[in-house]
């Protein structure tokens, strides 16, 4: 159990501990600000903070971080979580349960360890895998349905998988699902895959690969496991039936976008719209960076970035606001 963080003062909170977070943590420590780093599912040992990354956790091999030509979603994250630590920014193990504005701006970190105040607060919370909504799926999960190829595909030796999804994450959790499987279906609702061409053409490759395509699942059927999945064509209309050991779904992601108590701007899909100079969203000195970020693309490489801009945007809106505190002019914040 987490030490309580009680009541603390700091210049930034930073909410969420993959990528983003851990880049805003390292450059809030170098520029030398009182930082805190919250994150949900990490723990707290002889100071040090395990269990940080976020989706890095569930990703088994980056290759497309510049200057690392492979290493394990795990290793990086570890990496990135030591070197955050080493200039200062103090790394908590909490749950934020909300994020309130007080009326003199100051923000308020809510956790079920305490509240953490700052006047300025970067948010990186990422998210969770979209669910298909279908029947049998939340009463099979663990059992058969999974959202994490990497956590679950050594439970699956010699079955026959299905993967739904048509980007870049099923793509790859396919092909990465074939070294247990001894056959695994990409089940895909339109009639090309999203992921990008290289991926594409690598589980096109992979023998053990095939595709249903123009197809979605309408049920994921079977006693105490995952036996079957009814599939219809949407071209056809057809109706028809898929036996699986299991079934991996990749549909998306739902951004943590929740969490302040007042309105933020964002786009349809819930992800937060910010100023692309400053990475501030519609509520001023509330930032954003990473996958709750409404943007073209979600990889850890322009995690980072955002969190560099946003930490050093954020420093200096506190600044800002300090300055103008100590010669009585608030300003319009």
């Amino acid at each position: 159990m987490a030490d309580r963080v009680a009541e603390r003062e700091y210049d930034i909170v930073i909410v969420g501990g993959g990528p983003a977070g851990l880049t805003a943590a390292l450059y809030a420590g170098r520029n030398k600000v009182r930082a805190a780093l919250v994150e949900a599912k990490g723990a707290v040992v002889d100071g040090r903070l395990l269990g940080a990354g976020g989706q890095l956790l569930n990703t088994e091999l980056i290759e497309d971080y510049p200057g690392v030509r492979s290493i394990l979603g795990p290793d990086l994250a570890e990496i990135m979580t030591e070197q955050a630590q080493q200039f200062g920014t103090e790394m908590l193990a909490a749950s934020v349960e909300r994020i309130r504005v007080d009326p003199d701006g100051t923000k308020v970190v809510e956790t079920d360890q305490g509240e953490l105040r700052a006047p300025a607060v970067i948010i990186t919370a990422g998210g969770n895998p979209r669910k298909l909504g279908v029947p049998g799926e939340a009463e099979l999960a663990g059992v058969g349905v999974s959202y994490c190829a990497v956590c679950d595909g050594a439970f699956f030796q010699g079955a026959h998988l299905a993967v739904v999804g048509g980007g870049d994450a099923a793509v790859e959790e396919a092909v990465f699902l074939t070294r247990f499987a001894n056959r695994v279906t990409i089940i895909h609702r339109r009639g090309e895959l999203r992921a990008q061409p290289i991926l594409a053409e690598e589980a096109r490759r992979n023998p053990k690969v095939d595709f249903i395509l123009d197809t979605v699942v309408e049920a994921i059927e079977g006693d105490r496991k995952v036996k079957s999945l009814r599939l219809r064509n949407v071209v056809s209309d057809e109706v028809s039936s898929l036996e699986v050991g299991g079934v991996f779904i990749f549909v998306g992601f739902l951004p943590n976008t929740g969490l302040v108590d007042t309105h933020v701007d964002h786009d349809p899909a819930g992800y937060y719209l910010t100023d692309p100079l400053t990475m501030e969203t519609s509520v001023p000195g509330i930032f954003a960076a990473g996958d709750v970020r409404s943007q073209l693309t979600r990889q850890v490489t322009t995690a980072v970035g955002d969190a560099t801009t946003a930490t050093i945007a954020a420093t200096k809106w506190v600044e800002e606001r300090a300055r103008r505190r100590r010669a009585g002019d608030e300003g319009p914040r």
